[in-house]
């Protein structure tokens, strides 16, 4: 295998959806170069239009025209990949199995990321921590005065951020909560089985690893909690940094119908609090407003109205309406009880 052959993204140690995508990418047998650097400056040194947003990790595929082409965001990169590489898929080939990691991927990606950020930068201790580790990952021989420039001047704008994803001190409580549960479920469906949906990982097994590979082995406080509450989450974090060497059968998908009920652990805290915040931020976005407000697991939550996060809901419901009645009810059976059935705009 050449490099020329070989995929090149561009990421970084502290990114959850890097650690996601290097993960996915291991287990796939997928060749890649991987360049700890910022995006806008290795696109721009290679004369690459850099995508809006540029986020990380940024890939960088051939075009039609055999253009190097930059782009972002994990979840079509994986459907992408998909189709470009054969063999080891993260995609169930059952449809309503395949719903139900794609709901379990975005919650990763979408709510499980205000664990992450929340944890970061709230407390002291663990600001002070990403200030000075943050910068060390892009250039670990950074000198002294500029890592503390750095330091500064990314701390500062982390923090006055964290109204972004609604970390404030009334929701602290709420945010700390949710991931005490989502960990106890954890705990309880590792138990039963290796990966989310059997014996095989799905992509919704990688984006929870992207961002637990920071809540338990960055950032402090989150670290501590999860040693705590759940052991067992800590070792599979260990394990699904490399499965390279797993060899998956189809047979090792359990259907929608044979999943554990430890699983409904998960899509309950789905249901608590992501289905409620999505649809209150698409009402939000509907009426025009900049910001929304509802009222989450007993508290008022209030935060900055996100567009892409309207796309998300749209996606979720457009994988939902593509089910067959037969599947789509399968899935009803599954949800039922969870409260995700709340954002699902077909019923029956």
């Amino acid at each position: 295998m050449t490099t020329q052959q070989r995929i090149t993204l561009i990421g970084a140690t502290p990114s959850p959806y890097t650690q996601k995508m290097l993960a996915l990418m291991r287990y796939r047998h997928i060749p890649f170069n991987i360049n700890w650097d910022m995006p806008e400056h290795f696109l721009a040194k290679r004369g690459i239009a850099v995508p809006k947003p540029v986020l990380l990790p940024t890939f960088i595929f051939a075009d039609a025209q055999g253009e190097a082409r930059a782009m972002c965001d994990s979840t079509p990169i994986i459907r992408r990949l998909e189709a470009d590489f054969a063999g080891r898929s993260v995609l169930p080939d059952d449809p309503a199995l395949a719903f139900i990691d794609y709901l379990l991927e975005d919650f990763a990606d979408e709510w499980c990321t205000k664990y992450m950020f929340h944890y970061r930068w709230h407390l002291p201790v663990d600001a002070e921590n990403a200030g000075n580790l943050l910068p060390l990952g892009y250039n670990v021989s950074l000198p002294a005065e500029q890592l503390a420039q750095f330091k500064q001047h990314f701390s500062q704008r982390q923090i006055s951020r964290l109204y972004v994803v609604g970390s404030n001190d009334t929701t602290a409580p709420i945010i700390d909560a949710s991931y005490r549960r989502f960990l106890k479920a954890m705990e309880a469906h590792l138990a039963q089985q290796p990966y989310l949906l059997g014996a095989r990982p799905g992509a919704a097994d990688f984006a929870l690893y992207g961002q637990l590979t920071q809540l338990v082995g960055f950032d402090p406080t989150p670290r501590e909690i999860a040693h705590r509450v759940s052991p067992r989450t800590v070792a599979w974090v260990g394990q699904l940094a490399d499965l390279s060497g797993h060899e998956p059968t189809d047979q090792q998908w359990l259907t929608v119908e044979q999943q554990s009920q430890t699983l409904r652990g998960l899509l309950s805290e789905v249901g608590r609090m992501y289905a409620p915040a999505l649809l209150a931020n698409a009402a939000a976005f509907k009426a025009g407003e900049k910001d929304w407000q509802a009222e989450i697991d007993g508290a008022l939550w209030q935060q900055q109205t996100f567009p892409y996060q309207v796309k998300c809901l749209q996606w979720i419901n457009q994988h939902y309406a593509e089910l067959s009645n037969a599947d789509r009810a399968r899935v009803n059976a599954l949800l039922e009880g969870s409260g995700c059935e709340s954002m699902l705009s077909i019923s029956g």
